[in-house]
C-alpha cells in the first residue's frame, strides 16, 4: 500500500504540483512571519539591552497617589540625590539624567523621525560613555548640540552645521559640534536623538536642577542588587524608587516582544485564512483524485485490502505531499521575511542590525502546519472512499450523494448559519468590547453555515446568470450544467474564493464608514479653522496660544488647557478655554442649560454629567494642585464625541492654581477660513516650528483615519495571499474537470464543437463558478461590515454606514479575472484532447 500511494503521488506531477503549491503558500506565509517577527524582535532586544549596558542601577522618582482632596504629584530628583547616590559604597559613578521631546527638521524644514520618536537628552560630558562621540567635541551652552550619527547619515548634517529645532514652542538653532553614536531603540526605529549639555537640557525641558532619571555604575566586584540595597539604605524611602540595569533590560524585552506578539498575531491571522482557504482546496483536490481512483480503489479492496489500508494509502499521499510543501514553504518563508526586513528598510522604517532569526519554533511549526493540514484535509476523501463496497465503486453506484446525506448536510448547514445570524444580531446590540468576542464567533459559525451550505445555494445562483450564457450558444449551455453537475465540488472551489472577498468586503465597508464619521464627527463639532498642537502629542507651551493671537488674519482663539483636579475624591481632569470665543470654536449640541463658560461656570459632557449625577444649576468643589478649592457650577450639559468631552471652565478659572500650565491644542478661527494664505501666516508666526502641528478639519480626519487606511491597505496586500490560493483551487477543479469528463469533449468534438468552442465551455464554467465565490464574499461582506458598524456605532454617535458600491463591484470584476486566469490552461488542455483517444479513455 505504501508503494501504491508513492506511484500515485509521482504519477500525475502537475496535480502534485498544484496540490504542493496550495499548502506551500500558506506555509511560506506563516513561517515568513514568525521569522520576520522574531528577526525584528530580536534585534531589538538586543538593541535595548545594550542600551542599559551602562547602568547597574537606576533611581526614579515614585508617584505619589492622589488622596482626599489632594491632587497627586511627582518628587523632584535633585543635585542632593544624585550626590547621595554617587557616595554609596558600592557606586563608581552616578549620572542625572534628563530627557524630553525634540523635534529637528531636515535641511527642506520638514520634521525627522515620527514626532513621538524624536527625543532630546542631556550629556554628561568625558565620563559620559553612554554616547560615545565618532566626531567633534562635547556641547557648550545653548547654541550647541550633538546628534546621533544615523540622523547625521540621513540628513546629511555634519559638525558646524545649523539645525533647526524646537522643544516646547520657540525655534532654536544651534550649531553642532559632534556625532554620537547609540544603541537607543529609538534611534534604531527612526528617530534622532539630540543632546545638550546638563544646564541647557534641564532649562529647555523645564526641569531646572533636577532630573528625570539617576543612572548609577557600580564599582568592580560589586553586584546590581548589592549596589539596589546599599541605594534603598541611603535615599529617602516612598519618594524614589530604584531598579537593577538587568531588571530594566527584561522589562524592556519583554514590552518589545509584547508590541511584537499583536504584530506577529495580526500577520498570523493572515496566513490562517490563506491555510483555511488552502484546506479547503486539499480537501476538493483529494476528493477529486480519489473519485477518479474509485475503480483502483475498488480492485484494491476485492483483492484483499482493507478499509484501513486504503484510508492509510489516501493519508500516506497526503503525507508526502504535506512534507514536500512544508520543506519549499519553509525555504519560502524564511526568504519572505529576508525580503518584509529589506521592505521596510526600503520604506524608511529603519530597523536594528541582527542576523536572520530561523527558530526550532518556526521550523516545527511549518512542518506541523504543513503536514498536519494536508492530511487532516485527505482524511475525510479517504474515509469515504474506504467506505464505498468494491462492487458498488467498479459500477459508479457511489457517484451520487445520497439524498439523506444531502438533507442532513443542509439542515447542518440551515443550523450554523441561522445560529451565526442570530449570535451576530445579538452582538449588534451590545456595547462596545462586550460585543466583540460574540461577534467573531458569529461569523465564525455564519461561514461555516454559508460553507456547507454553498451546494444548496449554487443552483439557484448559478441559474440566475442562465440568459447571459444562452447568448454564448451551445457553450454557454454547456458552461452552466458543468458548473452545477458536481455541486459538492462547485462550491469547494468557490468558497476559497468567497472568504477572501467576504474579509476584503467587510474591512472595506468599515473603513469607509468609519472615513465618513470621523469627517462628519470632526465637521460637526469643530468651527475652528485650524487645530494647533504638538507634533507627537505632548503639550503647548502657553507662549504659542500668545503668537498665534498676534498672526494676521486670526479672528478668534482658544487654547485647551489641561488642569487635574479632585473632585468628590476621584481625579478628575477640567479643560481650561477662552470662554468668551470658544462658543465660536466649536459646535456642540446641548443638552441642557445654555453654553455659557466663565467665572465659576462651566459645561459638563452628557457622560460625566450622568456619571456624577449633575444637571443644569448642580453645584461641586473641585481641588487643585495648589490644594485651594473652587465651587463651580454647571451652566449647561452638552453631547460630547471622540474629539471634545469633559468639564469645560474658563483658564481665569484654572490657570491661577497652575504652577505650570501647559495647553494641548490651540482652536484658531481665520477670517479667510481654511486656506493656504490662512496657513501660511500661522506657521510664519510660530516661525517655521518643526515641533508644530496646524491642522485643518480634514487633515484632523485624515490622520485620525490614517491608521484603518493603513490597516485596510495591509489587509488587501496580505489577502492577496489568499486570492492567489483561490485561483489554484480553481485551476485544480478545472484540470481535474476535464480529465474526468475527456470521453465527453471528445464526443462533444466527434460531433462537431470545436477547439474555440471547447476553450469558451471551460471559461465560462470557470467565470460562474468565481463569480458565484464572488457574490457570496461580497454578500457576507456587506453583512458583516453593517454588523460591525452597528457595534461601533454604540460609541461612535456619528457612525453612519456606507456602502462603497465601486469597489464591490471592483471585487466582483477581481472575481471574474480570477475566473478567466485560472480557465487558461486548463482550457486549453481540453482544446487539445484528441478526440478518438479520449471516445476510448474510460
Amino acid at each position: 500500500m505504501f508503494r501504491t500511494a508513492l506511484r500515485n503521488v509521482f504519477a500525475h506531477k502537475a496535480r502534485l504540483l498544484m496540490t504542493v503549491l496550495a499548502v506551500m503558500l500558506g506555509v511560506a506565509f506563516v513561517s515568513g512571519t514568525l521569522v520576520f517577527t522574531n528577526t525584528i524582535s530580536d534585534a531589538l532586544q538586543n538593541s535595548s539591552a545594550k542600551g542599559y549596558d551602562q547602568v547597574d542601577v537606576a533611581v526614579t522618582a515614585e508617584y505619589q497617589d492622589s488622596e482626599g482632596d489632594k491632587v497627586g504629584e511627582l518628587p523632584e530628583l535633585t543635585q542632593d540625590l544624585l550626590d547621595d547616590s554617587a557616595e554609596v559604597p558600592g557606586a563608581a559613578s552616578a549620572i542625572g539624567v534628563v530627557t524630553g521631546f525634540t523635534a529637528v527638521a531636515d535641511k527642506d524644514g520638514d520634521l525627522i523621525g515620527d514626532g513621538w520618536s524624536t527625543k532630546g537628552g542631556n550629556y554628561w560630558g568625558a565620563k559620559d560613555s553612554r554616547y560615545p562621540l565618532v566626531e567633534g567635541r562635547a556641547p557648550k551652552g545653548e547654541g550647541e548640540i550633538l546628534i546621533d550619527a544615523r540622523t547625521a547619515e540621513r540628513t546629511g548634517y555634519g559638525v558646524g552645521d545649523t539645525v533647526r529645532m524646537s522643544v516646547d514652542g520657540p525655534v532654536l538653532t544651534p550649531k553642532v559640534t559632534g556625532v554620537f553614536t547609540t544603541d537607543d531603540g529609538n534611534v534604531a526605529a527612526g528617530g534622532t536623538l539630540t543632546l545638550f549639555d546638563t544646564a541647557t537640557a534641564q532649562k529647555l525641558f523645564g526641569k531646572a536642577g533636577v532630573y528625570d532619571e539617576i543612572d548609577v555604575r557600580a564599582k568592580a566586584g560589586v553586584t546590581q542588587t548589592a549596589l539596589k540595597a546599599q541605594l534603598d539604605g541611603a535615599l529617602p524611602k516612598g519618594l524614589v524608587e530604584t531598579t537593577t540595569g538587568e531588571k530594566l533590560a527584561d522589562d524592556q524585552a519583554e514590552a518589545i516582544a509584547s508590541s511584537m506578539s499583536g504584530m506577529k498575531q495580526g500577520l498570523l491571522v493572515f496566513a490562517g485564512i490563506a491555510l483555511f482557504v488552502g484546506t479547503f482546496i486539499i480537501a476538493n483536490t483529494f476528493t477529486m483524485l480519489v473519485a477518479q481512483r474509485t475503480k483502483e480503489l475498488a480492485l484494491m479492496r476485492a483483492v484483499g485490502a482493507s478499509r484501513r489500508q486504503v484510508t492509510r494509502s489516501v493519508l500516506i499521499e497526503a503525507f508526502v505531499v504535506g512534507v514536500v510543501a512544508a520543506v519549499t514553504g519553509l525555504l519560502a518563508g524564511i526568504g519572505i521575511g529576508a525580503g518584509m526586513r529589506s521592505l521596510m528598510d526600503s520604506m524608511g522604517e529603519v530597523v536594528p542590525d541582527g542576523p536572520l532569526v530561523i527558530s526550532s519554533g518556526t521550523i516545527v511549526t511549518a512542518f506541523a502546519v504543513g503536514v498536519l493540514v494536508t492530511m487532516l484535509a485527505a482524511w475525510l476523501p479517504g474515509r469515504r472512499a474506504a467506505k464505498i463496497p468494491p462492487v458498488a465503486a467498479m459500477s459508479s453506484v457511489h457517484a451520487k450523494a445520497t439524498t439523506k446525506s444531502l438533507v442532513l448536510r443542509n439542515t447542518l448547514g440551515a443550523l450554523f448559519s441561522a445560529a451565526g445570524v442570530a449570535v451576530v444580531l445579538a452582538a449588534t446590540t451590545m456595547s462596545g468590547s462586550d460585543g466583540q468576542a460574540p461577534m467573531g464567533l458569529g461569523a465564525v459559525l455564519l461561514i461555516i453555515g454559508v460553507f456547507i451550505l454553498t451546494p444548496l445555494l449554487s443552483r439557484p445562483l448559478i441559474a440566475a446568470a442562465a440568459p447571459v450564457l444562452r447568448l454564448f450558444g451551445v457553450s454557454g449551455k454547456l458552461a452552466r450544467q458543468n458548473s452545477v453537475r458536481n455541486p459538492r465540488r462547485t462550491a469547494a472551489t468557490a468558497s476559497a474564493l468567497m472568504i477572501g472577498l467576504t474579509l476584503i468586503t467587510g474591512m472595506t465597508v468599515m473603513a469607509g464608514s468609519l472615513q465618513k464619521s470621523i469627517d462628519k464627527m470632526a465637521s460637526a463639532s469643530i468651527e475652528a479653522d485650524y487645530v494647533v498642537s504638538m507634533a507627537n502629542g505632548n503639550p503647548l507651551s502657553p507662549d504659542v496660544a500668545d503668537r498665534l493671537a498676534k498672526a494676521d488674519g486670526v479672528t478668534a482663539l482658544s487654547p485647551l488647557r489641561n488642569a487635574e483636579s479632585r473632585i468628590g475624591g476621584e481625579t478628575e481632569y477640567l479643560t481650561g478655554v477662552t470662554g468668551s470665543t470658544i462658543g465660536e470654536l466649536t459646535d456642540l449640541k446641548v443638552e441642557q442649560g445654555a453654553f455659557e463658560i466663565g467665572g465659576t461656570n462651566v459645561m459638563v459632557d452628557d457622560d460625566t454629567a450622568k456619571e456624577h449625577g449633575w444637571n443644569t444649576g448642580s453645584t461641586f468643589a473641585a481641588s487643585f494642585e495648589d490644594g485651594k478649592k473652587e465651587q463651580l457650577k454647571v451652566a449647561g450639559v452638552y453631547e460630547g464625541n471622540e474629539m471634545i468631552r469633559g468639564i469645560m471652565a474658563d483658564l481665569s478659572t484654572v490657570t491661577p492654581h497652575q504652577s505650570e500650565p501647559v495647553d494641548m491644542q490651540v482652536m484658531v478661527k481665520m477670517s479667510d477660513g481654511a486656506s493656504s494664505a490662512s496657513k501660511d501666516s500661522l506657521t510664519q508666526a510660530m516661525d517655521t516650528n518643526p515641533a508644530i502641528k496646524i491642522q485643518d478639519k480634514k487633515d484632523i480626519s485624515n490622520e485620525i483615519a490614517k491608521m484603518f487606511t493603513l490597516m485596510l491597505n495591509m489587509l488587501y496586500g496580505l489577502l492577496a495571499m489568499a486570492v492567489i490560493v483561490a485561483v489554484l483551487g480553481v485551476i485544480n477543479t478545472l484540470a481535474m474537470s476535464v480529465f474526468e469528463r475527456s470521453q465527453e469533449i471528445g464526443m462533444l468534438r466527434a460531433i462537431g464543437l470545436d477547439r474555440k468552442g471547447i476553450k469558451r465551455m471551460v471559461r465560462l464554467e470557470s467565470l460562474v463558478i468565481s463569480l458565484f465565490g464572488g457574490v457570496l464574499g461580497v454578500g457576507l461582506g456587506v453583512f458583516f461590515g453593517w454588523a460591525a458598524g452597528q457595534l461601533m456605532g454604540t460609541t461612535m454617535a456619528t457612525y453612519e454606514l456606507v456602502l462603497p458600491w465601486g469597489r464591490m463591484g471592483l471585487f466582483l470584476l477581481l472575481a471574474a479575472a480570477v475566473g478567466v486566469l485560472a480557465a487558461l490552461w486548463p482550457a486549453r488542455r481540453a482544446a487539445r484532447l484528441n478526440m478518438l483517444q479520449a471516445i476510448k479513455a474510460e
